[in-house]
């Protein structure tokens, strides 16, 4: 599989479909969303870094670019990768920055949608489980990768730290509430503390799109025109399962009540290339990971 064409999906907004790289380590497989690679190539030379991360093989080099590269087999807890020929690189680019990952084999792209994602069992994804979602696909099992979650383990620096909002003013609290669709337990984790560092305490966490509406289209209907009395502004990634962030702004924007919230885009999708899906379905605003600083100044002129 050589660099891909993302046209199709690119030119779409809303349509709560998405697609999967689908790739495969020992017996197992996964899948990562198609929007987030760049490439896939054969193995290249690898130059070790002293002192580094145990799932970190090094650095490559493609086209300029220095990327480091990480031993999925080795993070997952797999027997480490014996660097075949036969091994494929997924050049990524998320957060802000590109990364290499090795897998074993690269097979197909599928296009599915949201609604066909569900969410690992208790006791299957355990407290520190990368696995975000299953698709069952053709009677297989493929399993999405919180990739996000894997840089951020390799890496703590990436994810949030408090010092990184020493330049928010001390003001008063907030008293705003904000609903915010986010499908990571990490992530979340990690907004709760920031807003409410930045004053905003006032929060309702869902874990997919879907639930989100559903909370939405209830105060809707139990508030009518005063439904800002009780919810005064969305945060929503886009990677969730049952319904994604583009379809979950447009429902919003598409309600005649709804309409009027305000609707901020917070992914590590947010590219130039990408920005106009977000604008397609009425976002306010688009913000990338991990931009906590911005995301909470960003709420200040939304809402205050």
């Amino acid at each position: 599989m050589a660099e891909k064409d993302t046209k199709g999906i690119l030119t779409e907004s809303g349509t709560n479909e998405m697609e999967i790289v689908e790739f495969g380590i020992d017996q197992s497989v996964f899948g990562i969303n198609v929007i987030k690679v760049r490439e896939i190539i054969s193995p290249v030379s690898v130059v070790k870094l002293p002192n580094s991360h145990p799932c970190l093989e090094g650095l490559i080099q493609l086209r300029g670019d220095v990327i480091a590269l990480i031993d999925l087999a080795k993070f997952l807890s797999f027997s480490p990768s014996a660097n075949s020929a036969d091994d494929k690189i997924i050049i990524t680019e998320f957060n802000q920055m590109k990364l290499a990952f090795r897998a074993h084999s690269v097979e197909r792209i599928h296009r599915i949608s949201w609604e066909q994602i569900e969410k690992p069992s208790e006791i299957s994804q355990g407290n520190e489980t990368s696995v975000i979602g299953i698709v069952k696909i053709e009677g297989r099992i493929i399993l999405l990768l919180d990739f996000e979650k894997i840089v951020i383990d390799i890496n703590p620096s990436l994810g949030f730290q408090a010092s990184n909002l020493k330049e928010l003013e001390i003001r008063k609290r907030s008293d705003k509430r904000i609903v915010v669709a986010e499908d990571s337990n990490t992530l979340r984790a990690f907004l709760n503390e920031v807003l409410s560092i930045a004053g905003y305490s006032n929060l309702i966490f869902f874990e997919n799109g879907a639930l989100a509406w559903n909370y939405l289209e209830e105060i809707a209907r139990d508030k009518g025109d005063r439904l800002s009395e009780d919810i005064q502004l969305v945060i929503t990634d886009i990677e969730m399962p049952q319904m994604d962030g583009h379809h979950l702004t447009r429902r919003i924007k598409e309600h005649p009540l709804l309409k009027q919230l305000p609707v901020i885009i917070f992914s590590s999708l947010i590219t130039e290339e990408l920005l106009h899906k977000g604008e397609k379905v009425g976002a306010d605003a688009q913000l990338s990971k991990p931009d906590y600083l911005k995301l909470a100044q960003t709420l200040d002129k939304l809402v205050l």
